[in-house]
């Protein structure tokens, strides 16, 4: 059994991060079109650089779901990433 959680920022998630009580670690980022975003978006309301913009980001709630940390966080990426980036209005 592993936790996970999920690193965002507004809605847009950028890493995954799966633990188990072994201690052992897994991290995946998403692909470089989901921090592409996350600039563009960033950049169009003048946030990019900002203490805003560092406070905007966060971890989700912690969830567990059973497998080996690396099987976890392999299976939560592929999912986000079949979701696809959540819609944007600019």
């Amino acid at each position: 059994m592993a936790r996970y959680r999920v690193m965002s920022w507004r809605g847009i998630a950028s890493q995954v991060k799966a633990t188990d009580d072994s201690g052992a670690a897994a991290a995946r980022m998403l692909p470089n079109k989901w921090q592409q975003e996350i600039d563009r978006v960033a950049m169009r309301e003048d946030l990019a650089g900002t203490d805003e913009y560092l406070e905007l980001w966060g971890w989700s709630a912690e969830s567990e779901r059973p497998g080996t940390v690396d099987a976890v966080a392999d299976a939560v990426l592929a999912e986000l990433v079949e979701a696809g980036l959540p819609p944007s209005d600019g």
